[in-house]
């Protein structure tokens, strides 16, 4: 039964995109949205903010950082074609993201159409403006609206409901794994109190003013934070683990060594990349608005407090690790630093599956 409701959730967003393209793609004034969609502008490329939203999002679209793919990941077979998967969904998200543009601003040009004005001040709204206002306000005049507007709000809840489930499943896993002799035969309690603390959290979202809570979640809690959490992992498992070592388990799973483009990347450019934006977005901070309203300086510290909260534990257990080691510092850090191997066995399970051979 998952697995049909993870099919239905995960096939039948691309349905309406396509219905919705058509759609658009008929409506006056949807080549100006077209034009205004595939014109770049060069200069924001000079733009710190441009950068730490793109990250963000292909950050947020693709998994790496949240812990979804590694808890996904566990339960494929050890010899899994993880390259071939890897190139796929990436560019499947690509691939959707570039359709949904055109979607998207097929539907603002028609707006812009309609208002007499230009797309790029259309397209201005941004969040939930766009989301629940702008592009609502489009389907409303179009003929048939009330079939376009079902279909297009049921996409945004399945959406939600897939997002939901690759989200939950990684926390799940995780905490199954690292206690599963305490929360073993317990699961199904343990997942209705974790989806019963989802739901008291998100409560404050349905408030009159959850629109700014969504806006300081969304700046706030997958911004930088999840840049950094995906750079130290880089750094983890590059330079401290061995790109060598690592190359070699990959070699143990798939029967080749990944080529040298990979290896550079893994090693120099990525970490180089996410790091000139981690320390841009620092230096180069942009203001919180939202609907012309400008979020006031505690709102902002509030929001810091819970971007660190999903990096602060890294740190922590790196102080604790580091001083309950004994030894000198000298010997302390050449330990912590040193990957500790355990030996594999078939009998032990990680994600419900063996580990391997």
């Amino acid at each position: 039964m998952f697995e049909l409701v993870v099919w239905v959730t995960a096939t039948f967003p691309y349905v309406v995109l396509l219905i919705l393209l058509v759609r658009g793609a008929t409506l006056p004034g949807a080549w100006r949205g077209i034009v205004f969609y595939l014109r770049p502008d060069w200069e924001k490329l000079t733009s710190t903010a441009v950068w730490v939203d793109a990250a963000a999002q292909i950050f947020f679209s693709l998994g790496p950082g949240f812990g979804v793919l590694l808890a996904l990941a566990s339960y494929n077979p050890f010899h899994n074609n993880c390259y071939r998967d890897a190139i796929v969904t990436s560019l499947v998200n690509c691939l959707t993201s570039f359709l949904s543009g055109f979607v998207i601003f097929t539907v603002l040009g028609y707006m812009a159409e309609m208002r007499d004005v230009e797309v790029e001040d259309v397209a201005k709204d941004k969040g939930p403006s766009l989301l629940f206002i702008t592009y609502p306000e489009a389907i409303a005049t179009m003929v048939g609206s009330t079939f376009f507007a079902i279909i297009f709000f049921f996409m945004m809840i399945t959406l939600g409901l897939d997002s939901t489930f690759g989200g939950l499943e990684a926390v799940i896993t995780a905490i199954m794994d690292e206690y599963p002799q305490t929360l073993g035969k317990r699961r199904e309690v343990f997942v209705l109190g974790l989806i019963t603390t989802s739901f008291l959290g998100a409560l404050a979202t349905l408030t009159n003013g959850g629109s700014y809570v969504v806006k300081l979640l969304e700046e706030f809690g997958a911004g930088c934070s999840i840049l950094a959490i995906v750079f130290l992992e880089a750094i983890a498992v590059s330079w401290f683990y061995g790109i060598q070592q690592f190359c070699n388990d990959v070699k143990s799973m798939l029967g080749f060594t990944p080529g040298i483009f990979w290896q550079v990347c893994w090693v120099a450019i990525s970490p180089a990349f996410l790091a000139f934006i981690i320390i841009s977005s620092f230096l180069d901070p942009s203001p919180l608005t939202l609907f012309d309203y400008q979020y006031p300086d505690w709102s902002v510290s509030v929001g810091h407090l819970i971007s660190a909260s999903s990096f602060i534990c890294i740190p922590i257990y790196m102080g604790y690790k580091l001083i309950w080691t004994p030894g000198s510092l000298k010997q302390r850090l050449a330990v912590c630093l040193r990957p500790e191997k355990e030996p594999r066995e078939p009998t032990i399970e990680f994600g419900g599956l063996p580990a391997g051979p």
